[in-house]
């Protein structure tokens, strides 16, 4: 018997440039940049199947986080506030490790954003003609820019503004009317032919970097959007505001609060002389009398003492049950005009007026007031909550850089406690929160909204409340073997040295992995703040001494120690009766 033979089958070999791209890409990302309808979206998911990578389209993670369209988002908030959320959302994206990444056509316009792209990544410029990018896009609705009378012209313009700075970018392919798999295979073999010489991401060379901050930066005629934010407590609710030009507003916004009042002033000595006179003037327009309390600026003015003195100046000032008093000033101010108004006459109304970015995310918010005594930090005080909160990011230009950096580490808190993508976000753009208003904004707003949710659920810290200390147990025991001596050690520096310790014993304990330990470290120390004890000027207590000032904790319960620890960043829990003795060995090797 004779068998025929089999037909031969021929396979064709598996296209070998998708893997040696991803190689040559490492961690890094392939940005496709361009004027609306050059097919970065259409081109970038096709791209991203025959390369292996995840397509992300940042328009639609800026619409999906917003919770409506692009068109609607420029409608109700203007161009400028757009561009500053894209801003934030592709430096967050761009962290997200090797993937195909659509932007939209004015995001490379930003600086900020070219140096973003450029340090992890390499850009692609889609590039069409006037032509067919009007034949592509006139037939859409979601356009915001082309709502003209002349959409040719505008376009035209658009476009004249733009290709100069989209012509910097790494690659450049030109958009055709030909079918997307031709345009997938022109871009691969671009990148199969130039990624090999072409140093991206991380090993781009520093003076290869965009520097210019001016340069094609995005026009800014919209004001600066401002942030509303809701604490929820049934009927002593009440409203935390987050913009510029505020403190101007007070008088207004107070006399809503009390027709009529009078109201006691507490500020300190640093702050009178920049902000009491805006205050007092707001104020006096509105028909409310203001009587001007000054203490000394600095920790110690959260003392029995000069709590009792400003207590006698609100009486002899007339300060009744009805009127206001407000905490003009930073965390001290806050704390010490908190508790004087929950003891004034049995409790009288509270306004903050936060001018530090420390109290603007933390101590402002949530009801905390006390004082210290010699036993430990904020040990005597009350919970009461003001009716109103009146953030004004203006207040932050007189405010020393070093005071600044220590309110950072409370922002850097409500990320670590539980809010990952915040964190990663401030990892990618924390500078910007040092010089940018819009940061600024933002970092307040996403701060204050965890805050408030947490207080809302647990004013009096019986439970999730306690997870705002995350830091503050190791923190506060450096704070009071220093004896509050703000020169050696602010509070914001000790829960930064504080935070790191957290992470560091939760690894440790065996709770997280020790990448997320050292990420936290390093990005507190790359905005100049303190990670280790050693990072502190003259210290000379040892690790007994510093576990014996955690015994003085609040959190302590029958002499039990309590901690906020990690499991990751971004999960943060209570951990009761932590083991006294697993402390100790961590202090020592710490010192």
């Amino acid at each position: 018997m004779t068998t025929s033979p089999c037909a031969e089958t021929t396979i064709a070999p598996a296209d070998p440039r998708p893997a040696a791209i991803r190689a040559l890409l490492e961690d890094n990302c392939i940005v496709l940049i361009g004027m609306m309808g050059s097919g970065k979206s259409s081109i970038g998911q096709k791209l991203a199947q025959r390369l292996g990578l995840k397509f992300i389209d940042a328009d639609v993670e800026i619409a999906t986080a917003a919770g409506m369209s692009i068109p609607e988002i420029f409608a109700k908030f203007g161009e400028g506030y757009f561009r500053d959320g894209e801003r934030r959302v592709l430096y967050r994206l761009l962290n997200g490790g090797p993937m195909v990444l659509a932007t939209g056509g004015g995001a490379f316009l930003d600086p900020r954003t070219r140096r973003r792209i450029a340090e992890r990544g390499v850009s692609i410029w889609f590039d069409a003609d006037h032509d067919t990018l009007l034949r592509r896009v006139r037939r859409k609705s979601d356009r915001p820019l082309l709502q003209t009378e002349d959409p040719s012209a505008t376009l035209r313009r658009l476009m004249d503004e733009r290709n100069p700075v989209y012509a910097t970018a790494d690659l450049k392919v030109v958009s055709h009317d030909v079918p997307h798999e031709a345009m997938v295979e022109q871009t691969l073999a671009l990148l199969a032919e130039r990624l090999p010489t072409l140093a991206c991401g991380a090993k781009r060379p520093f003076e290869d970097l965009p520097t210019s901050m001016n340069q094609f930066a995005p026009r800014r005629d919209e004001p600066l959007h401002r942030e509303t934010v809701r604490v929820q407590l049934g009927p002593r609710s009440y409203e935390i505001l987050i913009g510029s030009g505020l403190l101007s507003e007070a008088g207004e916004r107070i006399a809503k609060l009390a027709p009529g009042a009078a109201c006691a002033i507490v500020t300190d000595s640093h702050v009178a002389p920049l902000y009491l006179s805006p205050l007092q003037a707001s104020l006096e327009a509105s028909g409310l009398r203001s009587a001007a309390i000054v203490v000394e600026a600095g920790e110690g003015s959260k003392s029995l003492s000069v709590f009792g003195r400003v207590l006698e100046e609100a009486l002899a000032a007339k300060i009744e049950r009805r009127d206001v008093v407000i905490a003009l000033g930073g965390g001290v101010v806050g704390d010490l005009a908190g508790f004087v108004s929950a003891s004034l006459r049995r409790g009288c109304r509270f306004v903050q007026i936060p001018t530090t970015l420390l109290a603007q995310v933390d101590s402002s918010v949530g009801g905390k007031t006390g004082i210290n005594s010699p036993q430990g930090k904020n040990l005597i005080g009350a919970f009461h909550q003001p009716s109103l909160v009146l953030a004004d990011i203006d207040t932050l230009e007189t405010l020393p850089e070093r005071e600044f950096r220590a309110g950072y580490a409370e922002v850097v808190k409500y990320g670590l406690i539980r809010d990952r993508r915040f964190f990663e976000w401030l990892e990618a753009d924390g500078e910007a929160v040092f010089c940018g208003k819009p940061e600024q904004i933002c970092a307040i707003a996403v701060s204050c909204e965890m805050k408030a949710c947490i207080v809302g659920n647990d004013e009096t810290e019986q439970g999730e409340r306690a997870l705002l200390n995350l830091g503050h147990t190791f923190g506060h025991a450096l704070e009071r073997l220093m004896g509050y001596n703000s020169q050696r050690l602010v509070h914001g520096e000790a829960v930064a040295i504080g935070l790191a310790q957290a992470y560091r014993f939760s690894h440790r304990l065996g709770l997280c992995n020790s990448q997320d330990a050292t990420r936290v470290e390093r990005h507190l120390e790359r905005v100049g703040l303190p990670t280790r004890i050693s990072d502190i000027p003259d210290f000379g207590s040892d690790a007994e001494a510093v576990l014996e000032a955690m015994r003085q904790d609040k959190k302590v319960e029958r002499g039990a120690l309590t901690f906020v620890l990690a499991r990751e960043i971004g999960g943060a829990f209570v951990a009761k009766n932590v083991d006294a003795r697993e402390v100790l060995a961590f202090l020592k090797s710490e010192m």
